[in-house]
């Protein structure tokens, strides 16, 4: 196939996507079913893809789920970007802030969430996927670990996460749900891309993943510092300013809202809440 290769969870199959049409991988090439089967045999499974002509059948869109449906850990950077520090009243961190999304609030692009509290708030997300484990990997090597990214949004309900002293994210931030991801894992991704998130029609973050502080390889190199990364682990890489709990006043979400999440080159997750 050449260039970039975008993998799709479609009704619990792997699927490589070619603009309108899926290609379902383990009729093509007996990798998966399971997304986290190709995940785990993924520098077979990758090697394989770039070399399939793009073929396929139209599908459902309907039908897409979270491309890692189910992945070991769920690793989580706060403060990546210096304004959303700045606006949460802190200087920009000189060590990545690592905390946990549990896995069980992972979910698909098209989603309607359960809002459990009146305080929960919107994060946009690059999400990285790891494709090939490693311990204590060097960060000039991290990219070659790294499957793909995705699109995905960090949910977080305020009142939980401000219920300790000091607060505590990954409760929080983990209700069913919470982890939107999607619509496809795609294998690169231009350095500068924009990242943005709107609240129906209006635009209430804007960035490019250019401005994170601590980039990909260097998260990858941190967290595997200390934890072995699996196929199929996620790291959210930090969310830009922007966040309801910032506005004056403040803002959260309610059961009509659309929150629509972009990353240039990825796509788009559209969440809504009842």
């Amino acid at each position: 196939m050449g260039g970039v290769m975008r993998l799709a969870n479609l009704d619990g199959r792997a699927a490589l996507i070619f603009g309108d049409r899926a290609l379902d991988v383990f009729e093509a090439g007996g990798f998966g079913p399971d997304p986290m089967d190709v995940l785990a045999d993924w520098p077979a499974f990758s090697a394989w893809a770039r070399s399939v002509t793009p073929a396929g059948s139209p599908y459902d869109p309907a039908l897409v789920g979270p491309p890692v449906p189910r992945p070991r850990q769920v690793f989580a950077v706060a403060l990546n970007y210096p304004p959303h520090a700045a606006e949460a009243g802190y200087e920009p961190p000189a060590d990545p802030l690592v905390f946990t999304k549990f896995p069980t609030c992972i979910a698909g692009p098209d989603e309607t969430v359960e809002l459990p509290g009146d305080r929960v708030d919107w994060e946009a997300e690059l999400v990285a996927v790891i494709g090939r484990g490693g311990h204590r990997i060097r960060s000039e090597q991290a990219l070659s670990h790294v499957a793909g990214y995705t699109v995905g949004q960090d949910l977080s309900e305020r009142r939980v996460q401000a219920l300790g002293k000091p607060p505590q994210f990954s409760l929080a931030k983990s209700f069913p749900g919470f982890g939107p991801t999607g619509p496809h894992l795609v294998s690169e991704l231009a350095a500068d891309a924009e990242i943005s998130c709107l609240l129906g029609d209006e635009v209430v973050q804007k960035a490019s993943i250019a401005d994170m502080i601590f980039g990909v390889p260097e998260l990858v190199a941190r967290l595997s510092a200390v934890c072995p990364l699996l196929p199929g682990d996620l790291i959210f890489t930090g969310t830009p300013a922007g966040v309801g709990n910032r506005r004056t006043p403040p803002r959260y979400l309610t059961a009509d809202d659309v929150l629509t999440t972009r990353i240039d080159g990825l796509g788009e997750l559209r969440t809504r809440f009842r």
